[in-house]
């Protein structure tokens, strides 16, 4: 009977793993195409599956490195992401990933609900123009990006031509992106969204190369992050494994076609997938008043 019992646990067990690796799969691909990363739908699943949301933020932060890996692996093969500009701008999301995790550990978890979707909402602060703007930017570098050679190109398969453009503002981009990292920090979303926005609004760089480089960035700020919670005990191994292999999975297929759409496409994705997630967050929290 005991034998009987401790294997209905285990094959329990490894079936609720494979469903969680499976469920990965197309957040990992979403979170690849929008920049946003897959942590910002696989937290919300965990909490509804009952999951302590600052061991779900744990969790999540976790996946978006393989997450950032298996997409930022396509994007640097076919040269969309702008290597240079994502490792100017980790200098900051990193100072700010350790401090966001670092507060996240002391406040009461009924707060993170709400700014899970205030911080979402604020990726809605993108001119009209974001949506439908020219695969090519005009911005003239200042500069300080001549001088760190932020400019770059790439082929853009849906437009069936070579895109060459030029970044702007880089150092307020990185104290946009500082404020991107601590909130990616504390939610342990990667902040996708927000880093997306930034590097379009500010840099000016096209929807691509901003999706992109957004994923290549996230990596970095996630394994800042991870490491306190690592430090707190808010990591749950045993989910951290079925979640990196499908984000991993579902980020190189999205990494794949990502190249293939339109910008518009990729736009309004980004619009109906953060919608449902600020409405998803805001319901939880006033739940739990």
């Amino acid at each position: 009977m005991e034998e009987s019992f401790l294997l209905n646990n285990k094959i329990s067990s490894m079936l609720s793993m494979v469903s969680l690796l499976l469920g990965s799969i197309p957040v990992g691909f979403l979170g690849a195409l929008t920049g946003l990363g897959g942590a910002s739908i696989l937290i919300p699943i965990l909490v509804s599956m009952g999951i302590p949301v600052k061991e779900a933020i744990a969790c999540g932060m976790a996946s978006i490195i393989a997450t950032s890996s298996g997409s930022a692996v396509s994007y640097v093969r076919e040269r969309i992401a702008n290597v240079r500009v994502a490792m100017f701008l980790e200098m900051f999301t990193t100072v700010g990933a350790i401090v966001g995790a670092t507060i996240t550990t002391m406040i009461s978890p009924l707060f993170l609900y709400f700014f899970f979707a205030a911080f979402l909402a604020s990726s809605f602060l993108k001119s009209r123009g974001t949506v439908s703007q020219s695969a090519t930017s005009s911005e003239w570098p200042d500069g300080v990006s001549r001088w760190l050679n932020l400019q770059g190109s790439y082929f853009d398969e849906a437009h069936g031509k070579r895109i060459d453009y030029k970044v702007s503002h880089p150092l307020l981009g990185g104290g946009g992106m500082l404020l991107a990292g601590l909130a990616a920090g504390m939610l342990g979303i990667g902040a996708g969204a927000f880093k997306v926005t930034v590097q379009e609004n500010i840099l000016k760089l096209p929807p691509k190369v901003s999706s992109t480089t957004s994923n290549f960035i996230i990596g970095m700020t996630a394994l800042a992050g991870t490491s306190v919670y690592l430090y707190s005990g808010f990591l749950n191994l045993t989910l951290m494994g079925p979640m990196a292999v499908g984000t991993t999975i579902g980020a190189f297929l999205g990494g794949r076609v990502l190249n293939k759409l339109g910008n518009r496409t990729l736009r309004v994705l980004f619009s109906l997938i953060v919608i449902f997630l600020i409405v998803q967050m805001i319901y939880k929290g006033v739940r739990s008043l």
